[in-house]
């Protein structure tokens, strides 16, 4: 949608909002030496000298555990701008994500400025549900991007509008259990191939949910959906001898992963029981080395291991396929504002200001603390310099590698249908059994021609 206000006179607010300001360096401690820095965009504790923010007022959905950091964030922001009102909705952004989507922006339980994850974002959008954001002004005031379209802020870009702002990365790691590795005779300073287990529980990949399937495919760049022009189309409808052979490898690396686990008699490829097998065994005393997951899973993994002290993390990269390193998904949040002050440029400007200081880089490790996000603008490096945890700082750096490597997450509608049509596809094995991975493939193509046939 386009804003009715002219867009010079918007470019005025946000630079008068972020003027005078380069790139801060990023340094640790973080906001700890004087008590409160300044807000991006302000050289001294008062309005800007260029210019001020008028009178305007906004409310901020936010998390319950996220509470202090955003207060802390909209301190700087009244601090520079007296006459600014910043509330606060605590509600949980799903819940809020929700109430917006079934209703409109004028809600009133529905807040000027909100969280989203990536994939919501193509659904809100087509809904006329967020308003557009000078992100790219933004950004060049934080800095820290060399192609800011590369990354989060091109997934958020719909048209020629940005209709989110990068608030976090996410996407899939490597966890390994030392103990069970030494146990179990693996070196873990080398990749694991994954056509090379002898063992099913050394790596336990839950490869038949599509979520954490992409890793396997997206190692051998397998479209299951894409865009072509004005249609979609599917590697997975190819008849099996025009597969490229390096897709053909990555499922028949698949396929003898499945027949290692049936001839084991695990549980691994069961919807259900699949879960707590995995859980069962990559806890130290089982048998389990690698698994993979989301940075969010972390107290999970480190409860299974011994507090941690048997954990290692790793680029998901460290596993490989036919060769290849598996990759996920460039995934993340954004920070999104409601259409409805798209009218009202004071409301817009300072909706914007709470944005620049939610994801200031000089907060960084308080951010992390508060909300476990980790900004896509600040390098690995000055991660791992910081005052976070050793696990912490692993895992992070971890996680900016692994999304280094990925390719942005398909944020279009019809990918809707990916999920079941690959799930069913693979856990049909169990049924069919069958036996070589042609026709194991043809299983797999049967459910995504079933898919495509119903895109038409």
């Amino acid at each position: 949608m386009k804003k009715a206000l002219p867009i010079i006179f918007a470019l005025v607010v946000v630079l008068a909002l972020l003027v005078g300001c380069g790139p801060p360096a990023v340094k640790e401690p973080v906001g700890s030496e004087s008590g409160g820095k300044e807000p991006v965009g302000s050289e001294s504790g008062g309005k800007d000298p260029s210019g001020s923010l008028n009178a305007a007022e906004i409310t901020v959905q936010v998390e319950e555990g996220w509470v202090e950091y955003y207060e802390a964030a909209a301190k700087r922001v009244k601090d520079a701008y007296p006459d600014v009102t910043i509330n606060f909705k605590q509600v949980a952004s799903f819940t809020h994500l929700d109430t917006l989507g079934s209703t409109d922006a004028a809600n009133p339980d529905v807040a000027d400025l909100f969280a989203l994850p990536a994939d919501r974002l193509t659904d809100l959008a087509n809904k006329d549900l967020l308003g557009a954001v000078d992100a790219k002004t933004i950004a060049d005031k934080l800095g820290g991007w060399d192609d800011f379209d590369a990354g989060l802020g091109g997934l958020f870009k719909v048209g020629d509008e940005y209709l989110a702002f990068p608030y976090n990365i996410e996407t899939l790691v490597a966890f390994a259990n030392v103990k069970n590795a030494e146990a179990e005779g693996i070196d873990l300073s080398k990749p694991m191939e994954l056509a090379d287990v002898k063992d099913p529980a050394h790596a336990l990949l839950p490869v038949f949910d599509t979520w954490y399937g992409v890793a396997l495919t997206n190692s051998a760049d397998i479209a299951l959906l894409k865009q072509d022009g004005d249609k979609f189309v599917s590697d997975l409808t190819a008849d099996w001898a025009n597969l490229a052979p390096e897709k053909q490898a990555a499922i028949n690396v698949l396929y003898e992963y499945w027949k290692l686990n049936r001839d084991a008699n695990t549980t691994l490829f069961d919807a259900e029981a699949g879960w707590g097998y995995i859980d069962e065994q990559f806890t130290t005393g089982g048998k389990g080395v690698f698994r993979i997951g989301g940075p969010w899973e972390l107290s999970g993994m480190q409860e299974r291991t011994n507090g941690g002290a048997d954990l290692d993390i790793y680029p998901i990269g460290q596993i490989t396929v036919a060769g290849k390193p598996m990759k996920h998904w460039q995934g993340g949040w954004g920070l999104a504002i409601n259409p409805r002050i798209e009218e009202d440029a004071d409301k817009v400007a300072l909706a914007e200001a709470m944005i620049a200081e939610l994801v200031n880089p000089e907060y960084f490790v308080e951010l992390f603390k508060a909300t476990g996000k980790i900004l896509e603008n600040v390098p690995a490096e000055t991660y791992q310099a910081s005052s976070l945890s050793d696990i912490e700082r692993e895992l992070i750096v971890a996680v900016i590698e692994s999304y280094k490597i990925s390719p942005g997450r398909p944020l279009f509608q019809q990918f809707g249908p990916v999920w079941d049509t690959w799930k069913n596809g693979v856990l049909s094995w169990n049924n069919v059994a069958p036996a070589n991975v042609e026709a194991a493939y043809g299983e797999i193509k049967a459910s995504f021609d079933a898919m495509m046939a119903d895109l038409k």
